[in-house]
């Protein structure tokens, strides 16, 4: 069989030439009989060949390109082309006309919509008047209290008191060296004593280095037992104890002499009570016991307006009192509490379950009255706490700024302060005491007077202060409330001391063996005065 011709053209999309035998009838278009220009949509004819083109969308006229064809050949006539089946075109409609013959799919059904019933259009209801007005007064509110904070913190910032007077170190220990702590005329100086210091402690100030040392570049403050010198029979009954190194002489005003009704006199029971003690059984009086330590810088450094900073940790223990503190050199306005005491921390050693604010807590005060019955302290006081670590566990530094206009206190940062004094009236005032005061000497009202009435607004402090560090164990002054915390004495009982020394099995076991953790340890301790203060 022969092979049919090529295609006379190029066009790679031709279809090949059908080996099939051709069909007895050939399909044709022809232009229609007017003579014009647009073919018929089909026409067919015989004894011709020709291309039927059958566009998808509407009428494609012969000037557009066939995309495809069917080609078909007759072997009738020898000289013939080889005829061609119609090709059907491919492309796409353009006009609006032939978009708009294309049928649309219809929408599927929602089965989740319920057509019998309507949609329910809540943004068309009346609203409710209620809800517009919880929503405004909550809005309203959340703008007020946004209002409020930012007005606060502008004029918390704007009013915060700084000391801008130019400060001027006067004294800094860093505890390198104990000779030049303890040692002569060094940078403190310990106080030995037996008589409470007016608390009613129950230990006793030593000079010994079990109480007090330095040691890698650390002050250690360490309270210890009585007993482990002399045994808890001599505690109890029939020994006298006297201290070594008593400094009553040395600390008392004028070496301990006093004037009453115009006769000068050594004060011998005072004396006595600050530098020994008996145990006797049948009185129910015990030798302090406890050994403990406090130091001063009394001989050292002072200032009168300034900044103190101590770092040091604190110890843990059920009873301990640890404290800095500072006292009047001079006692210008008289003796406690007429010249003033400022209190940079005290604390307690008990747990942080102590219900009467135990080892995490630290508090700061002013002390401060015509009489120590008069006391004004509980109107100068406040403390911060953290409720989830004592502040045995790790360093802090407590930090007193001291002005004419304010005195502050604080741990670490002014953000944690624990007592914040502006000197806005007289403490005269401040403290709204009585025109007269019961004497009970004379069983007589007598007048009392302000010892500070040619003072100023800071008055009584205004003077030159010391600086004191001190673990102090027990006390019957209320610094331990009665009834908290298993205490083991009633203050007001005729034998405390006596009371907590037997009950030593129950609070001994909650002091640590570790020197670091049972004593109060100090890092540094640095005071500055202002620089135009001589």
């Amino acid at each position: 069989m022969s092979r049919p011709p090529s295609p006379t053209h190029d066009n790679p999309f031709d279809t090949p030439t059908s080996t099939r035998p051709p069909s007895e009838r050939r399909l044709d278009i022809s232009r229609p009989s007017t003579g014009t220009s647009s073919p018929s949509l089909y026409s067919a004819s015989t004894g011709s060949s020709g291309i039927l083109t059958v566009p998808r969308y509407g009428i494609q006229t012969a000037q557009q390109p066939t995309i495809r064809s069917i080609l078909a050949s007759r072997p009738d006539s020898a000289h013939s082309s080889t005829p061609r089946f119609p090709a059907i075109s491919t492309t796409r409609p353009t006009t609006p006309s032939a978009l708009a013959a294309k049928p649309k799919a219809p929408r599927m059904r929602s089965h989740l919509v319920n057509t019998d019933v309507p949609v329910p259009k809540p943004w068309n209801d009346k609203k409710n008047p209620r809800a517009t007005f919880a929503y405004f007064l909550t809005y309203g509110v959340i703008c007020i209290g946004l209002i409020g904070g930012i007005l606060q913190s502008y004029f918390k910032y704007k009013n915060a008191e700084l000391d801008r007077k130019p400060l001027c170190l006067v004294f800094e220990e860093n505890f390198d060296d104990e000779d030049g702590v303890f040692g002569e005329n060094g940078s403190f100086q310990r106080e030995v004593n037996m008589d409470g210091f007016g608390n009613g402690e129950f230990s006793m100030t030593t000079e010994s280095r079990n109480n007090s040392f330095v040691k890698d570049g650390f002050l250690y403050i360490v309270p210890t037992l009585t007993a482990d010198n002399i045994g808890w029979d001599a505690i109890y009954d029939g020994t006298v104890y006297n201290i070594t190194g008593c400094t009553f002489l040395d600390t008392q005003p004028n070496g301990g002499y006093v004037t009453q009704d115009g006769y000068r006199y050594f004060d011998q029971a005072s004396y006595y009570r600050a530098c020994s003690a008996i145990s006797n059984r049948t009185l129910g009086t015990v030798i302090n016991p406890v050994q403990s330590a406090r130091i001063t810088t009394r001989k050292s450094a002072s200032i009168k307006f300034g900044r103190v900073e101590v770092r040091a940790k604190m110890p843990t223990g059920d009873w301990m009192w640890p404290a800095i503190w500072m006292l009047p050199r001079d006692n210008v306005y008289g003796t406690w509490p007429r010249s003033g005491e400022i209190d940079i921390l005290e604390s307690r050693g008990n747990g942080i379950r102590y219900t009467a604010r135990g080892s995490n807590f630290v508090q700061g005060s002013l002390h401060w009255g015509p009489t120590p019955q008069l006391d004004g302290v509980t109107r100068t006081y406040s403390w911060w706490t953290d409720k989830r670590k004592s502040f045995g566990s790790d360093f802090h530094t407590y930090a007193l700024e001291w002005t004419e206009d304010f005195l502050r206190i604080y741990v670490d940062s002014r953000l944690h302060t624990l007592l914040d004094i502006r000197f806005s009236k007289p403490f005269w005032d401040r403290g709204k005491f009585p025109d007269v005061l019961f004497d009970q000497n004379s069983a007589n009202f007598i007048p009392l007077n302000n010892p500070w009435i040619n003072g100023t607004k800071a008055t009584p402090f205004d003077q030159e202060f010391y600086l004191i560090m001190n673990v102090a164990v027990g006390s019957t002054n209320g610094w331990f409330p009665n009834y908290q915390g298993d205490k083991p004495w009633i203050d007001d009982s005729s034998r405390p001391m006596a009371d907590f020394a037997r009950s030593y099995p129950k609070w001994y076991p909650s002091w640590p063996l570790d020197a670091k953790d049972r004593g109060m340890v100090v890092d540094y301790v640095k005071m500055w005065k202002h620089c135009d203060n001589k």
